[in-house]
């Protein structure tokens, strides 16, 4: 009987040698770790023509290098990148990481610390500084950018008009706060509703908090009724509930006290809970809906 075969070639005889299998093993490895890198090199998505140069990232500097756009005489030559997270709906809360130096917080806070009063409080009919007191127990002063030479009040203004999109006319002198172990300052709203603080020749729009301090514990800013929450529970205005953002210096809060229609938001309730540890200093900002002055 004719016996079936069939000739090896050498190449074949060697991969079936004792030392041929391994070596075999790492041929097809190195096979399979190139197709793999090959294959997510093809997969990328690959922009639109013209999309990579509508939008380049320098990561040296960290910032968007945006195409230049024609602008008008009150505009600006080229785009800044503020980043900004949306806290809340109900209020308009919105937070800004970064959004001044630690120096520029330092020349603020040393500013006002010779000019530190007890804060005080815009009236309700009725009431008096005795029946009101403990409902605001910080100290602080007002400042203008032209009171403060080092500039970090104006460059803050200015940066503040353009989160906002409100002219620095509208803003009100910054009223700046250092709370102590136990300071707070109980619920109110920003806006002056007229029912209860008479006509309103001007009314706040909203109002900007610079962090101009890290504080260990406490002191946070809260909306007790954020979303609706806590509305229809007799809620205690002295209570640190609801939705809280922890100072961190250097950092921004801005929020909403007045509705698209021009009402009070009733979500925009907020107040500073007690400091447990440390100490907080914060620069607020009201900013009107007609310039300051015309109150």
């Amino acid at each position: 009987m004719k016996e079936n075969y069939k000739v090896r070639s050498p190449w074949t005889t060697f991969l079936r040698g004792k030392v041929g299998y391994p070596l075999a093993l790492v041929f097809c490895s190195l096979f399979f770790v190139a197709g793999f890198f090959a294959s997510m090199l093809f997969s990328q998505d690959v922009p639109s023509e013209g999309a990579g140069n509508a939008r380049v990232l320098h990561e040296h500097f960290g910032v968007l290098d945006w195409p230049e756009m024609p602008y008008g005489e009150t505009g600006e030559g080229d785009s800044t990148p503020i980043p900004f997270q949306v806290l809340s709906w109900k209020p308009r809360a919105l937070y800004f990481p970064n959004f001044a130096s630690p120096e520029k917080c330092d020349a603020i806070v040393k500013l006002a610390k010779t000019r530190l009063r007890p804060s005080t409080l815009a009236l309700r009919k009725g009431e008096t500084e005795d029946s009101t007191k403990g409902i605001r127990t910080s100290s602080g002063t007002f400042l203008s950018a032209s009171q403060d030479p080092s500039g970090a009040l104006a460059w803050v203004e200015k940066k503040i008009a353009k989160v906002t999109m409100i002219p620095r006319a509208h803003g009100e002198a910054f009223n700046v706060l250092r709370y102590e172990l136990g300071q707070r300052y109980a619920s109110h709203y920003d806006a002056f509703n007229p029912a209860e603080y008479g006509p309103q020749r001007s009314q706040r729009v909203a109002s900007f908090l610079l962090y101009l301090s890290d504080v260990e514990e406490g002191g946070e800013t809260m909306f007790p009724f954020e979303n609706g929450a806590n509305m229809d529970i007799g809620y205690d205005y002295e209570k640190c509930i609801g939705l809280k953002v922890k100072p961190r210096k250097g950092d921004g809060l801005l929020f909403y006290s007045l509705m698209t229609n021009g009402t009070i938001d009733p979500t925009s309730l907020h107040g500073s809970c007690p400091v447990i540890k440390g100490e907080k200093w914060v620069a607020t900002k009201w900013i009107r809906d007609k310039e300051d002055g015309v109150m």
